[in-house]
């Protein structure tokens, strides 16, 4: 036996001459079938190699002398933008009143359209040269009051005048931009705590008149990855009749995003719960809406990966080969039962 027969003898597919071949209508009928199931397999294989996916890994976060930036865009349906401050505190002892840096507010009217646009408050910039706002002192005391009362300009009254004016109008406002704070916990809240208490008195006729209805259309704490999903993203709380304080207990956790090109890029996701606390006479705070958040120690990467090729011509080979396969089968299954029923018609 020669070196051909011998390899010959080793193919595990061998031919049968073209006359002892029978080809029929269920048998194209099958191939149809088949061949449009293996084209339907191919296409969700090849999707499937093509789409990433991703992995998570968590490590201890060692990032030090960063900034985290909170970015803001809310609407306060029932405050204008004269009386509204964004205020800022963390546990370094930094106190910002007022912030005025990357932080735009937009006046709106009853139904929400945009009518102006205010960089900062007159009125709250105005009152900060007679009263700097201090947490640790109780600033409701009536000396303070009799002091402004004295200290009151035409110019701030005018403005008061103006704010009731707003306020009877329906004046809402749009505040938007983004906060740069250190990465230790704190929180920033805002609120007509930028107004001395003798000058929001005059405008509200005391705090449970203050209606800091809201709508936070968005609030995140880094750039946008596939798939995040901030969690106060078009919250909207709107009070009737009644007044109070809000304040966000938010979870920070640092988060890096590896796309499948090898960038980077850095972020933050959080976790939220809410507290709600509705003003009543004997209080002596003035509503607000607080952002109380802290950071996680513990850092998340998130890594874009696409599946190996060898993995996709693995599952490639067993759709197509169990489909052809099946095919074959059905093809001698319906075969067999033309020709049974072929024989027993032709007894009869």
């Amino acid at each position: 036996m020669g070196m051909k027969q011998v390899i010959k003898n080793l193919d595990a597919f061998p031919r049968a001459e073209d006359h002892l071949l029978q080809k029929t209508q269920s048998g194209a009928l099958v191939s149809v079938i088949g061949l449009v199931i293996m084209a339907t397999l191919f296409v969700h294989e090849l999707g499937y190699y093509l789409t990433t996916y991703t992995v998570h890994q968590m490590s201890v976060d060692l990032k030090r002398g960063e900034t985290l930036p909170i970015h803001i865009n809310m609407t306060f349906p029932s405050l204008p933008c004269d009386v509204l401050s964004v205020d800022a505190i963390d546990m370094s002892g930094k106190h910002e009143v007022d912030l005025d840096t990357n932080i735009w507010k937009l006046r709106l009217n009853s139904h929400g359209n945009i009518i102006g646009t205010e960089y900062i408050s007159d009125l709250v910039e105005k009152e900060h040269t007679h009263h700097k706002h201090d947490d640790n002192k109780d600033h409701h005391e009536h000396s303070e009051q009799k002091i402004h009362l004295q200290n009151l300009d035409e110019s701030t009254e005018n403005i008061i005048k103006n704010v009731k004016e707003a306020i009877q109008n329906g004046e809402g406002c749009r505040v938007y931009g983004v906060l740069d704070v250190q990465r230790v916990a704190g929180n920033f809240h805002i609120s007509v705590h930028g107004l001395n208490i003798y000058v929001a008195q005059m405008i509200f006729d005391g705090a449970k008149n203050v209606n800091v209805s809201h709508v936070i259309h968005d609030l995140s704490f880094g750039p946008k990855y596939p798939g995040l999903h901030n969690p106060l993203d078009d919250t909207t709380r709107i009070l009737h009749d009644t007044s109070g304080t809000f304040k966000y207990y938010i979870k920070v956790v640092p988060t890096e995003y590896r796309y499948i090109s090898k960038e980077v890029l850095p972020t933050n996701q959080f976790s939220v719960s809410e507290y709600y606390s509705p003003i009543n006479q004997f209080d002596r705070t003035w509503p607000a809406v607080y952002f109380l958040y802290d950071l996680s120690p513990i850092t998340v990467t998130i890594k874009e990966e696409r599946r190996s090729f060898l993995h996709f011509i693995t599952r490639l080979c067993a759709v197509l080969g169990g489909t052809f396969a099946v095919t074959g089968m059905l093809d001698r299954w319906m075969y067999r039962l033309i020709e049974t029923l072929t024989k027993s018609k032709s007894k009869r």
